[in-house]
């Protein structure tokens, strides 16, 4: 691809994740910590010879968009809506390289989007800094913004409200995937009981090393896990092998499942971990990587 501009869109983590209360129009509010690792999707795009766009999809995981019109794929939605904003008469060739399980909770789609506007505001020269794109992501999907953003962030509200953090002790992570993909708004819908009180994570607060983050860390939760496993069993079976792993710190749902993370000190623990799990359960999908520094 001639010309081609390459934009990483990094899994999204919640390191723990409580809803803190529900607007009347249906959506949650919430309150969760946000750090992204070095693996993920990535948008290839170079100009186009006229004004048209295009969108294809390659990558392990492709063959599960395989059925989606690409004029509905949150990639395609989030060129024409920076298109049509800011008045551009250039098109685009777009490339997904789809590489994270779809409907996993680490933000497949929302990272794409957020990287499909990163990298057209470079190609069509569009001087926008993220926060000058935030109210745009916000209208693509509720976890675009937080991966518009990147880095350590305090995602709040309905994910509008983002407070960047001091940068996390580097750790290192495995995450596993059941290999079943569940529904989001089927979770939320699930979910019963009181809601988390917010502003339980201090936002000044610093940890020397991985272990340190792991004890507080066990002070939070994920508040959707039970409705998850409730929906979908196996999850609890991810969070077992991923505790049970030599080296395992914290095992957690992330997001709205059905990805889990498990918190290592060093690269070798994760990879040990790693190959052992995909060994023992061959149709999950496992990787191990680590936190990745802010996105420039």
């Amino acid at each position: 691809m001639h010309n081609q501009l390459i934009e990483p869109a990094q899994a999204k983590i919640n390191l723990f994740l409580h809803v803190t209360g529900k607007h009347d129009d249906g959506y949650h509010t919430l309150d969760s910590l946000v750090c992204f690792a070095d693996c993920g999707d990535a948008i290839r795009a170079r100009p186009a010879d006229d004004d048209t766009l295009t969108l294809a999809i390659t990558g392990p995981m492709a063959p599960a968009l395989a059925d989606a019109s690409t004029a509905d794929n949150l990639v395609m939605r989030a060129a024409t809506l920076l298109r049509d904003r800011f008045g551009i008469r250039q098109g685009a060739e777009l490339i997904l390289e789809k590489n994270l399980p779809v409907a996993s909770g680490i933000g497949g789609g929302s990272a794409d989007a957020a990287a499909t506007l990163r990298v057209l505001c470079q190609l069509w020269g569009i001087p926008a800094r993220p926060a000058d794109l935030a109210p745009l992501a916000l209208e693509l999907g509720a976890d675009v913004p937080v991966c518009l953003e990147g880095g350590t962030v305090l995602m709040q509200g309905i994910g509008e409200q983002l407070i960047p953090l001091a940068p996390l002790p580097g750790f290192s992570l495995v995450l596993v995937n059941p290999g079943k993909a569940v529904s989001t708004p089927a979770i939320f819908n699930a979910r019963d009981g009181d809601f988390t009180e917010g502003d339980l994570w201090a936002r000044d607060q610093s940890f020397a090393d991985v272990t340190s983050l792991a004890d507080a860390l066990r002070d939070c939760r994920n508040d959707l896990t039970l409705p998850a496993v409730t929906l979908l069993p196996e999850i609890c079976d991810v969070m077992d092998a991923l505790a049970r792993a030599d080296g395992c710190l914290l095992a957690r749902m992330s997001g709205s499942g059905a990805t889990c993370f498990g918190l290592y000190p060093d690269a070798q623990m994760a990879a040990s971990a790693a190959s052992a799990i995909a060994h023992a359960n061959p149709g999950w999908w496992v990787r191990d990587c680590k936190i990745a520094p802010a996105q420039g």
